[in-house]
């Protein structure tokens, strides 16, 4: 009976098989530790989401907008979110100013409508466009 307790024990040895409730245990603690690094990773695209939007210049955006966002946005044309109007614009702030920035430089299509890469203004550089997107944003909030 002793060699039998041997050839067991050998075999968990030999194939790594884990005590039971050792391993189950492990298990429990995954998804804790899963969790909070997503709050960890949530919170710090949070706080960077914020500071990228601190780059840009709504001010300096008021221009843009009106010489060339203005068309589209100030009635909703194509679908374009109307600027002041918060009901619009709220699922966009939520997804984030990177987001919306990067939509307004390269395009977008949507299931509400489509938006040309820099609003069809390729002359605008990708911070004029940054700019005009705080605008509308402040103005929209």
């Amino acid at each position: 009976m002793a060699a039998g307790k041997m050839v067991k024990s050998s075999l968990k040895e030999r194939y790594h098989i884990p005590n039971t409730t050792q391993h189950l245990n492990h298990q429990r603690r995954i998804p804790m530790s899963r969790f909070v690094s997503t709050a960890l990773i949530g919170a710090a695209m949070l706080v960077s989401g914020n500071a990228f939007a601190a780059n840009y210049d709504a001010a300096a955006g008021k221009a843009v907008y009106e010489a060339s966002c203005a068309s589209c946005h100030k009635a909703g044309v194509m679908g374009a979110p109307a600027t002041g109007n918060k009901a619009d614009w709220a699922p966009r702030i939520a997804k984030g100013m990177p987001a919306l920035v990067n939509n307004s430089i390269k395009g977008f299509k949507g299931a509400k409508g489509m938006m040309m890469a820099k609003g069809g203004n390729p002359k605008l550089t990708d911070a004029q466009v940054g700019n005009a997107v705080a605008y509308m944003v402040g103005q929209s909030k």
